[in-house]
Order: structure tokens, then C-alpha cells, then sequence
């Protein structure tokens, strides 16, 4: 545990479910009704410094929230994503994965997903090509 790390500082009242490496509770800022995060107990920076074994704690996690989001919210998709580094818009620096829920309509047109966070270098087929 990291002090002033507001992962680290979780309280287990708020957590929705949780692993013995791992933890899972609501985005404070969610960007869908739904979104969680899901955190390595361990205070560590990035993915790529997490362990196996917590990998696959918060992967074991993700399935987890799944089901409880999908019983509670009924969502019609997911996006699933890890923010590694500033250039790539992590803002905590403690490592977290989003499992955010996706309702129809909750945008305009959503093929391509997290790939249009920025323009591609290469540009992403229209519908129909």
C-alpha cells in the first residue's frame, strides 16, 4: 500500500468483489453507467509491472464483474482496457483496468471501439467497404 494512493486507500466497504491479489469496485468518474475498476491489492505503477499471478487475479475478476454487471445493468457490450503510461492517458499511477459497460445508442456510431481514440494512421473500413 502506497499512503495517498486512492487505490491503495480503497475501503472494502466499497468494493464490489475481490480476489486475494485483487480488488474491484465503481469508477468514481464513470463514463457509463456501470464502469468499474479493477486493481492489484499490491501498490504498482503499470501492467508491466504487475506479477503474473496478479494478472490473473484481475483477470479473474473481470469475469466476476461480468456477471454482476450484467444481472444488475444488462448491458449489450463491453469495453475492457488498461491505460499504460501519461502518453496513453493513465492519470493514477497505480495500475487499473476499466470494464466498462456499452448500451445501444450510448453513442452514435461505436464500430471500432477504443480504436477511435485518435485518428488512425491507418483509417478504420466505413460500414459496407
Amino acid at each position: 500500500m502506497t499512503e495517498g494512493c486512492i487505490f491503495c486507500t480503497k475501503l472494502d466497504a466499497e468494493l464490489i468483489c475481490e480476489n486475494e491479489l485483487a480488488k474491484a469496485f465503481y469508477d468514481e468518474f464513470p463514463v457509463n453507467k456501470g464502469h468499474v475498476l479493477i486493481v492489484p491489492k499490491r501498490h504498482v505503477s503499470g501492467f508491466f509491472e504487475a506479477t503474473p499471478e496478479e494478472i490473473s487475479a484481475i483477470n479473474e475478476l473481470v469475469f466476476q464483474v461480468k456477471t454482476i454487471l450484467d444481472a444488475k445493468y444488462n448491458p449489450d457490450g463491453y469495453n475492457i482496457g488498461i491505460n499504460v503510461g501519461a502518453s496513453a492517458g493513465q492519470t493514477i499511477f497505480h495500475l487499473h483496468m476499466h470494464i466498462i459497460p456499452r448500451y445501444k445508442g450510448d453513442v452514435p456510431d461505436p464500430r471500432g471501439g477504443i480504436r477511435r481514440i485518435k485518428k488512425s494512421i491507418v483509417p478504420y473500413p466505413e460500414e459496407g467497404e
